[in-house]
């Protein structure tokens, strides 16, 4: 039969958003007769089930039948395997640059990173402090329909190594964004802090940092990282986040502290 549009739209924001393997299990599902709960609800992860009834109603209003839909679903899922499984690795540098020795900055990897994501961003950094290129980036993203995660350290967490606003002020006036944190409460030993500074589009692109969201970190300062395209890295961070954040290890940032 002639494909229809909607019905691929739907399958590949679907591919974007869950990743080949989390296609293959809603296609098996869709393949073997599944009841239609069992469907949705077969890989939890954060966004599957979303995800999966997008492409279930579309599949349902273009009269695509369930085997038809597996076997797309199936060859979408081995297209962008094979694709992600290509690995990209580049350096990313912030601070001085070198004429004989080219970079990419910081600055222009992350802006861009946030660009590109269609579905799916998380952002996670220990310091952030309003950084106006990345916040107009985030805010186009929410407008296009990007799901945006940002995970932050508090001053309670940091224990005094923090000072001035929350960092998580740096985002407060961005309607659509959601902010989490790791609870000193929750946190095994007294001088635990939540350290990481990692951004992950679309479980495709993951860039790796020593810097910060703040205008030091991904300018001034002489920070490193690596930026991934392709293999199962950027998928495994995105998927370890969501299991902290299924297992309460990472919360929902209180509205009241957003801002403080």
């Amino acid at each position: 039969m002639t494909w229809q549009p909607a019905f691929e739209a739907a399958a590949e924001a679907a591919v974007h958003r869950l990743g080949p393997a989390h296609l293959r299990v809603l296609a098996d599902r869709l393949g073997d007769g599944s009841p239609e709960q069992g469907a949705l609800h077969a890989v939890p992860v954060p966004g599957f089930t979303e995800a999966a009834r997008a492409v279930l109603a579309a599949r349902r209003a273009t009269g695509v039948t369930s085997m038809e839909a597996a076997a797309y679903l199936r060859g979408l899922a081995a297209g962008h395997a094979q694709r992600s499984g290509a690995v990209g690795i580049e350096a990313v540098w912030s601070g001085p640059s070198t004429h004989p020795v080219p970079v990419r900055a910081t600055a222009q990897v992350l802006v861009e990173l946030v660009a590109e994501a269609q579905a799916e961003l998380l952002l996670m950094t220990y310091s952030a402090r309003p950084y106006p290129p990345l916040l107009s980036a985030l805010t186009a993203a929410v407008a296009r329909g990007v799901s945006v995660t940002v995970v932050v350290e508090t001053l309670a967490g940091a224990r005094g190594a923090l000072n001035g606003a929350e960092p998580a002020a740096a985002f407060a006036d961005l309607p659509g964004v959601r902010l989490w944190h790791w609870p000193v409460e929750r946190r095994a030993e007294a001088h635990a802090r939540m350290h990481a500074k990692i951004a992950v589009a679309d479980r495709r692109v993951l860039l790796l940092s020593s810097a910060n969201l703040t205008q030091s970190g991904v300018n001034r300062n002489i920070e490193a990282g690596l930026l991934v395209r392709g293999g199962t890295a950027p998928q495994r961070a995105a998927e370890h986040i969501a299991e902290l954040q299924s297992r309460g290890v990472l919360v929902p940032l209180p509205t009241s502290e957003q801002g403080r």
